[in-house]
């Protein structure tokens, strides 16, 4: 499975010579924790930074600086991890911890911005898929303990019950 088929397509944007303030307001209007700051190039959104609700707080609010006296441009962190649309998951979400990123702008074969990726996107989408490995394994076992009526496959399938109750409170 790659990035393009799991990231989210409706990416809110901003450019670098937005005030914090209009960034701020857009974060809050579209319940957004990051905006993907853009260049427009030949009709194209290319990104070029990422504004992150945790930049306002610590650049801006900790610091008490004017909001009025800087852009998103001043603030955006410009050294920006993007993932391929043909990227794996795996790989993204490991080049996301050796960054320490826990949201990825998803660009197209051109550069231009696609949509956007959150750690915990990757992480759910992994934990489903290992769920599902689960069961089927779960399930294999319990055909071959009917069919064997074998001892350790008895407790394995008491094992399956367990996972399954586990899982109901996860």
């Amino acid at each position: 499975m790659s990035i393009g088929e799991i990231c989210n397509r409706e990416t809110v944007f901003t450019t670098k010579d937005s005030s914090i303030i209009q960034a701020a307001q857009l974060m809050r209007e579209q319940h957004v924790g990051d905006l993907v700051v853009v260049e427009e190039k030949a009709g194209r959104r290319i990104p070029v930074g990422i504004l992150t609700d945790r930049d306002l707080v610590i650049e801006i609010l900790a610091k008490n600086v004017d909001m009025n006296a800087v852009t998103v441009g001043d603030v955006m962190s410009s050294e920006l991890l993007t993932a391929r649309e043909s990227d794996g998951l795996y790989e993204t979400l490991q080049r996301m911890r050796a960054k320490g990123v826990r949201r990825v702008p998803v660009v197209d074969a051109g550069g231009a911005l696609a949509g956007i990726v959150s750690a915990d996107d990757l992480l759910d989408r992994r934990l489903g898929d290992i769920q599902r490995q689960s069961k089927e394994v779960c399930v294999g076992l319990t055909d071959v303990n009917k069919a064997r009526g074998d001892k350790e496959i008895d407790e394995l399938s008491q094992l399956e019950t367990r996972m399954r109750s586990l899982e109901q409170h996860m």
